[in-house]
C-alpha cells in the first residue's frame, strides 16, 4: 500500500454506485480496524451499521448501504486521536476501492449514537458511509464541493513555518517534504485546513488555527482535523509524538497541540 500514492487520490465520496460492499471487503477492512492505533494513547472504537437495518441516512448521501461510526471516551487529545485512527481506516478502505466522506453534521446525529452504542462518557465526533464510488458525481455532491471548494489547498508557505509563525519553511529532505505535502492534501471541516506547523530544529510543532465556531458540539471538530494531519505527516516520515509546549510566540486564535520528532 503506497500511502502517498492514497492520499493523493483518496477523494470524499457522496454518490455510491448503489451495490453493497462485498464480504470479502468487509472483512479485510474489519480485521484492518482491529489494528489500528494511534500515538495519542486514546482509543478509538469503530462500529459497522447496515443502512437499512438500523434505519440511517444522511442527506447528502447517496446510493450507500453501509455506514462506519467511530467512538472514543470524552478525555484529553480525544478529538485528534478520533482524526488520526478514522484516518487511517479512511485511507485502507480507499486502498480496497471503497469510498468515504468525514459527516459530522449532515445526520440525525441522536439516531447514529444510539445504533452505535454511544455510551455516557463517549463521543462520536463523525461517521463515514461506506461503498464503492458512482462513475459520476450527484448535483447535490458537486454543489456541495463547489461550495467548500473541495479541490483547494492552502499555499504551502502560508502552513508551515521555520522557528516561528513569520518564516516559511524551505526544506531539502524529500521525505519531509512529502509528509508536509500529505498535511496539506488532508482532509478537514469544510475544507478550512486548520493545521498549522512550525519546524525548530527536529521538531515539528502542530497548532489548530481556530476558524470555526463550536457550534455547542462537545468537542472540537479542528482538532480531529488536526489530528488527520497528524496521521498523513507521521504516515510518510514517521517519528514520536510529544507534548511539551514550545515557547514559540502565536497569536490568540491558534493553539498547540502537539510535537512531532523526526
Amino acid at each position: 500500500m503506497d500511502m502517498m500514492e492514497l492520499i493523493r487520490t483518496r477523494k470524499s465520496v457522496r454518490t455510491f454506485d448503489g451495490n453493497a460492499v462485498t464480504e470479502n471487503d468487509i472483512k479485510k477492512l474489519t480485521e484492518y480496524i482491529e489494528t489500528i492505533t494511534n500515538p495519542f494513547g486514546v482509543p478509538v472504537g469503530f462500529v459497522l451499521l447496515d443502512a437499512k437495518e438500523h434505519s440511517l441516512s444522511s442527506p447528502v448521501i447517496q446510493g450507500e448501504h453501509l455506514y462506519i461510526a467511530g467512538k472514543v471516551p470524552k478525555t484529553e487529545h480525544c478529538a485528534e486521536a478520533f482524526g488520526y485512527s478514522f484516518e487511517k481506516m479512511v485511507l485502507y478502505a480507499w486502498s480496497l476501492g471503497i469510498g468515504t466522506t468525514w459527516i459530522g453534521g449532515t445526520m440525525k446525529r441522536e439516531q447514529f449514537e444510539k445504533e452505535a452504542g454511544v455510551r455516557e462518557g463517549e463521543i462520536m465526533p463523525c461517521i463515514s458511509p461506506l461503498g464503492y464510488p458512482a462513475k459520476k458525481r450527484s448535483i447535490k455532491e458537486i454543489g456541495m464541493r463547489t461550495a467548500i471548494r473541495a479541490d483547494k489547498r492552502i499555499k504551502s508557505e502560508e502552513l508551515f513555518f521555520e522557528n516561528d509563525l513569520g518564516t516559511p519553511l524551505r526544506c531539502d529532505d524529500v521525505t519531509v517534504r512529502n509528509a508536509l505535502e500529505a498535511v496539506r492534501l488532508a482532509p478537514s471541516a469544510v475544507n478550512k485546513q486548520p493545521w498549522r506547523i512550525v519546524k525548530c530544529g527536529n521538531d515539528y510543532h502542530f497548532y489548530e488555527k481556530h476558524t470555526l465556531a463550536s457550534g455547542g458540539a462537545a468537542w472540537d471538530v479542528q482538532k480531529v482535523d488536526v489530528g488527520i494531519a497528524i496521521c498523513h505527516f507521521m504516515s510518510i516520515a514517521g517519528g514520536t509524538l510529544s507534548f511539551e509546549k514550545p515557547e514559540t510566540a502565536v497569536g490568540k486564535d491558534t493553539e498547540y497541540i502537539a510535537t512531532v520528532t523526526l
